[in-house]
């Protein structure tokens, strides 16, 4: 600083101000930290925002789609209430209906795949099973004990 200072200033003048022309490193400085907390910032809001999804994920499919639609109402409508019933979703095993339903449905379809068309009307479902002959040995015979 070759010039001379305004009389109003003082001295020692601090170390972020610049001479007039010359590039004001704080403010380049600033700008490039403001920049990248932004940016992390809305990284780690929309991982946070994820995690209920994440966590669904081990879950069923049906769980999962409802945890997500959650997540998506939740971040479009700034209502925190829908994060918090999908992350309580994503944490409760739902539990399987469909497994049984569908071992019900293949028993009934064998049942009936069983019966002949021709058959008597007065044949009942459960007469075609007892053809088959029980492994297990007739409670009026006494066992054999081995010697």
């Amino acid at each position: 600083m070759a010039e001379s200072l305004h009389p109003a200033a003082t001295n020692p003048l601090p170390f972020f101000v610049t001479a007039p022309g010359e590039t004001d490193v704080l403010f380049t400085v600033t700008a490039i930290f403001v920049v990248l907390a932004v940016i992390g910032i809305g990284v780690f809001y929309f991982k946070l925002h994820a995690l209920p999804e994440h966590m669904a994920h081990r879950g069923q499919k049906v769980q999962m789609e409802i945890v997500a639609v959650l997540a998506l109402i939740a971040l479009f409508t700034h209502n925190h209430l829908f994060w918090i019933a999908g992350l309580l979703l994503a944490l409760i095993p739902l539990p399987d209906f469909t497994t049984p339903l569908t071992s019900i449905a293949s028993s009934l379809e064998r049942i009936a795949v069983g019966l002949a068309p021709d058959a008597p009307a007065t044949q009942s479902m459960t007469e075609a099973p007892l053809a088959r002959k029980s492994p297990r040995p007739n409670a009026d015979q006494p066992q054999q004990q081995g010697a």
